[in-house]
């Protein structure tokens, strides 16, 4: 099934650019996901969803299978399987900034998804409810947990252009947190002396998990973060379900009547 979002962001379309393509930094702010290691372009971690008393958990990676900068177009392809063997679930997410004011982008989503299992018993309709309202409180997280947390860059472009430190200087920098890109340095904090603190609390001044050095074979473990909430796709698909339910309700009470008035005649 295809479904099609849209959002907006204040922030300039260079700086929302290098925020949204920073997977380890936004991962928190997705509802129900933990981002649980990176390995090169591959992030690997888990989605927990609820569907009533039941509550499954994907474990999956994703990938970027474009990243355009000067287009500002982005293609990340996710497939998670449920960890019981219930089902999976694959997407192609699309995500294209506009800008739409000097400090203001909008962010269009369009998701291809294919789900198999439980979930699946959600038509297209419920699908684009929950899939909206998932968006939304991702906007929310964004911006309490991420953008509130330092003013926007005055120079985007020019951050952008900043040259990663050489290996050497990577190694000899007693910080045990590797070398990141602007993106985390100029979205995720200024806490200057803070970070220290909360990277030995297993987090970063915003409450987001602090990377770990890469270990052997270059898979870089992530720090938890607070126990995931799972998605419940009932609360979140409440409106949809209940336009649906309504009609076949109303058509029984029609019937339970007719009924009654057969038996009221004969």
């Amino acid at each position: 099934m295809e479904l099609n979002n849209e959002f907006e962001v204040d922030r300039g379309i260079e700086e929302a650019w290098l925020v949204l393509t920073d997977v380890e930094l936004i991962a928190p702010c997705l509802p129900g996901a933990q981002l649980e290691e990176i390995e090169g372009d591959e992030y690997r971690g888990f989605v927990k969803v609820k569907v009533g008393p039941i509550t499954a958990q994907y474990k999956g990676k994703a990938t970027f299978i474009e990243k355009n900068d000067a287009e500002k177009r982005a293609v990340l392809k996710a497939e998670g399987r449920d960890s019981r063997g219930q089902g999976n679930a694959n997407a192609l997410i699309t995500a294209q900034l506009t800008e739409v004011g000097a400090r203001r982008t909008k962010v269009q989503v369009n998701t291809d998804l294919t789900v198999t299992g439980k979930v699946a018993q959600f038509g297209r309709g419920v699908m684009a409810d929950v899939s909206e309202k998932i968006l939304r409180q991702f906007v929310v997280n964004l911006e309490t947990k991420v953008l509130s947390q330092h003013e926007p860059v005055a120079n985007a472009p020019a951050a952008a252009a900043k040259v990663e430190p050489a290996p050497e200087a990577a190694a000899a920098s007693s910080s045990p947190v590797p070398a990141r890109s602007s993106v985390g340095v100029s979205a995720a904090s200024t806490a200057g002396a803070g970070a220290a603190d909360a990277d030995a609390a297993g987090g970063n001044a915003n409450g987001a998990a602090v990377p770990k050095p890469v270990e052997a074979g270059g898979v870089r473990k992530i720090a938890p973060t607070a126990d995931v909430e799972p998605v419940d796709l009932l609360e979140a698909s409440g409106a949809s379900v209940v336009k649906r339910i309504v009609p076949v309700l109303g058509l029984v009470f029609v019937l339970w009547v007719l009924s009654r008035l057969r038996r009221g005649n004969s």
